[in-house]
């Protein structure tokens, strides 16, 4: 099922603080052939970006001379495999770190693993290992979300002060994703100082309706970062989150900083 793609906040608003506004364009262009599920025609590109179609055809066919698109031969565009030269070598040694924690999480919870890290405004996945189940929640590597309504967004959150946390949240806004989702700033704002209180996240169902997950945040990150394992909230249940919370703390502590407080 095709669905038309949003650009992300970033890609939205960039021209309005100072940015050369054709780069912003064009990065609204792959974010959102990356958030389609199949390639695009122009038109719907064009509509999706709230580009003309002129502009939106020759930003593309730059793109496409650049190997970071490519047309098929319905016309229709897809991304380019330049994109993937450059996404292993933005991988951070972070992420090369983590992956076998990340699998030490999936073999105790059985359920996906996480590494998320925060890029501006947005929560980043940049490593998973996914549950061995043929139920599983999956977040593909390289997915921007908004924090407010993810366990490892609300964690990295949670290691902000109050007032950047108020930036980020005026620039993405607070939209609602499910009945639970959180979009109040007062509600955010508590939600966090509980995080903080308790040393973990909690996603109830905030982004996807049936879907638990729970996250710790690296300490010392920067950027910030954060563990998660994430699964249906039938086998994700109170009596199986302290356990993983556990694991994800000892996970997050070996992955901290030299310098970070263990």
């Amino acid at each position: 099922m095709r669905v038309s793609p949003q650009p992300s906040p970033e890609a939205a608003t960039a021209a309005s603080d100072g940015t050369v506004q054709s780069v912003a364009r064009a990065f609204a262009l792959l974010e959102a052939l990356a958030a389609a599920d199949s390639e695009l025609p122009l038109a719907e590109l064009a509509a999706a970006t709230g580009l003309a179609h002129p502009t939106a055809h020759r930003l593309l066919k730059t793109l496409q001379t650049l190997g970071y698109a490519r047309q098929a031969e319905s016309r229709d565009y897809g991304l380019g495999p330049g994109l993937i030269a450059l996404g292993n070598r933005a991988a951070p040694q972070l992420a090369a770190r983590a992956q076998p924690l990340l699998n030490d999480l999936e073999e105790l919870s059985q359920e996906t693993s996480n590494l998320v890290m925060l890029d501006g405004a947005m929560a980043v996945y940049v490593a998973q290992q996914p549950s061995r189940h043929q139920m599983r929640m999956f977040t593909e590597v390289g997915r921007r979300v908004l924090p407010h309504s993810a366990g490892a967004g609300k964690a990295m959150l949670a290691t902000l002060s109050e007032a950047r946390v108020r930036e980020i949240v005026e620039f993405t806004g607070l939209p609602r994703f499910t009945a639970t989702t959180l979009t109040g700033v007062a509600e955010l704002i508590a939600e966090l100082r509980e995080t903080r209180r308790r040393g973990y996240a909690l996603d109830e169902g905030e982004r996807e309706v049936g879907v638990r997950c729970v996250a710790v945040a690296i300490p010392g990150s920067a950027p910030p970062a954060a563990l998660s394992v994430s699964g249906p909230a039938a086998r994700m249940t109170d009596e199986l989150i302290p356990r993983i919370v556990e694991a994800l703390r000892g996970a997050a502590s070996r992955l901290a900083p030299a310098q970070a407080p263990r």
